[in-house]
């Protein structure tokens, strides 16, 4: 395959630049800043340099890419990941504009499919009500795969969306930001923790992106995630042991919530997933079914 990805430079990004090409396939990465043209280099890929919210620097370069496929990576989070609703305003445009203009030029481009990465924590119901600051990045995220379900449906391009779970996984901003407070005693487990958060390493999530690149039927949505869901106190135990830490000191409910409203909300979702549906599908699986094994494959890394 001759595969366009937008986001080549981002926390999936560059795992799927790597299996990629360890594949076989030819890959053109877009990214937004000429600095990471080196780096985009020395995985394998070509770099295309261009503005997602650029829609003529954008057709130009995926033309120029002459693309058979299109990943949608596009985002412009904080490395550590975002703290407040503020931190994920830019990449709410990058999931409406930025796919607007995406999906318009694969299509002009005459690539055949387009595979989506959506966010599981915003693109699936819960037993949670979404907190009211991030009502503007769920819809953003509703309106990414709208688009693209919507420009399959029409059969401009066969479209495919995938709601990832919580990315964790070696060189992953926020898994290191996660085990240095680990280290230091500063991720606490909470009294009474009742969340349900589905992670995601991001070796599987780039390995499911390939097989629904690959064979996933046109127009379907599936969720990428580990087999089990976690709470944050659960992920916090398991961080702690796989870096040999301290056991993380219990807080009360309210503090985190005193604190970090934000992520106090966001942690407290309930979203018990299942990805039976990838495994059907795709034929794909987990190679870490729980975060615990992923974690594991962290210590080994490390060492």
């Amino acid at each position: 395959m001759n595969v366009f990805l937008a986001g080549g430079s981002g926390a999936i990004g560059v795992p799927l630049v790597r299996a990629l090409v360890a594949a076989g396939h030819q890959v053109t990465a877009l990214t937004r800043f000429a600095a990471n043209e080196p780096k985009l280099r020395a995985l394998g890929a070509t770099p295309a340099v261009a503005d997602a919210l650029d829609a003529e620097a954008l057709r130009r370069v995926v033309a120029a890419a002459r693309p058979s496929h299109v990943i949608h990576q596009l985002t412009a989070l904080p490395k550590a990941g975002p703290r407040s609703a503020r931190d994920l305003a830019p990449t709410n445009r990058l999931r409406t504009e930025g796919t607007r203009n995406l999906i318009a030029a694969a299509v002009g481009a005459g690539a055949e499919r387009l595979v989506g990465g959506s966010f599981a924590l915003l693109g699936a119901a819960s037993t949670t009500p979404i907190p009211a600051g991030v009502r503007e990045a769920a819809d953003a995220v509703r309106s990414l795969e709208s688009q693209i379900l919507d420009a399959s449906a029409r059969g401009l391009i066969e479209g495919i969306v995938l709601r990832y779970g919580l990315f964790y996984g070696p060189a992953n901003g926020t898994t290191d930001q996660l085990i240095a407070l680990a280290r230091h005693r500063l991720l606490p487990t909470v009294r009474g923790d009742r969340g349900l958060l589905p992670p995601i390493h991001l070796e599987d999530a780039a390995s499911a992106t390939i097989a629904a690149l690959e064979r996933g039927p046109a127009g379907s949505v599936y969720d990428i995630v580990d087999d089990r869901a976690v709470s944050m106190s659960e992920m916090a135990l398991a961080i702690a042991e796989s870096v040999g830490a301290p056991r993380p000191i219990a807080v009360p409910s309210w503090l985190p919530r005193l604190l970090s409203p934000y992520m106090a909300r966001m942690m407290a979702i309930r979203l018990p997933l299942s990805n039976e549906k990838a495994r059907v599908d795709l034929g794909w699986r987990p190679s870490y079914p729980t975060i615990h094994e992923g974690l594991s494959q962290l210590r080994r890394h490390a060492a």
